[in-house]
């Protein structure tokens, strides 16, 4: 007589993927309903078109998410997911897997972060882990040393504090995952001052990308340094 598997993430029946590439949605898709027994996967290729799916009504066990796609940048992905569902636990799957990045993936409230060239036991054990209320890093991630994360963090705020008000709002807005069309409609600018700013704030930060302006404000804890006037 055969008996039917447990399964090992019992009423887990539905799971948001979020990526642009195909080939890499169907294997995982494939490893979640064989591995998992997951009923359903939607997927979305872009994070609008996820948020647009959370709107009509999709409610998902789990959002899997690619920091890699065509309409954010970096960590904004993540951020404003966990803004529109904060009670879903979101796992990172990325490629993009430096001890930084997954410090940072984590402190912004990921409930895991799965390299995307994992193996398909190791995906379906950290859904375990996630599942029963841990969170999941690779083997081999190093937590970073208290007394390093707080000179990382000084050298961060050193770097910010030479931001003008204006460059400080905007970075604010930034790591709310907004756009540069969002933050010239939202501050009444042209949005072409909204990419000078950029330009000056990625020089000021000593940084070159929007993601990694990301990290550093994450890194000195921005919004806590805003509240308290550092910047003023």
């Amino acid at each position: 007589m055969h008996v039917a598997a447990t399964p090992i993430c019992p009423k887990l029946r539905n799971v948001l993927v979020i990526d642009d590439h195909p080939l890499f949605c169907e294997a995982l898709s494939m490893t979640l309903r064989n591995g998992l027994a997951v009923d359903r996967i939607s997927v979305a290729n872009n994070l609008q078109d996820a948020l647009f799916q959370l709107q009509g009504g999709l409610s998902p066990d789990v959002i899997l998410l690619d920091l890699n796609l065509p309409d954010v940048d970096g960590l904004d992905g993540l951020v404003r997911l966990k803004m529109a569902r904060p009670d879903t636990p979101v796992v990172v799957v990325s490629s993009l897997s430096e001890n930084a990045m997954i410090t940072m993936v984590m402190r912004e409230g990921a409930a895991g972060f799965i390299p995307k060239d994992s193996p398909k036991d190791t995906i379906t054990q950290a859904f375990a882990t996630i599942w029963n209320g841990g969170s999941y890093t690779p083997d081999d991630y190093v937590a970073p040393d208290e007394s390093m994360m707080q000179k990382d963090n000084r050298d961060a705020v050193a770097r910010l504090v030479t931001l003008t008000p204006q460059q400080s709002c905007i970075l604010r807005l930034i790591c709310e995952g907004k756009l540069n069309k969002q933050i010239a409609y939202d501050l009444s600018i042209a949005e072409t001052t909204v990419k000078a700013h950029m330009t000056a704030i990625l020089r000021k930060l000593g940084v070159h990308s929007r993601t990694q302006a990301v990290l550093v404000a994450q890194q000195a804890r921005f919004d806590t340094i805003l509240n308290t006037g550092i910047l003023d």
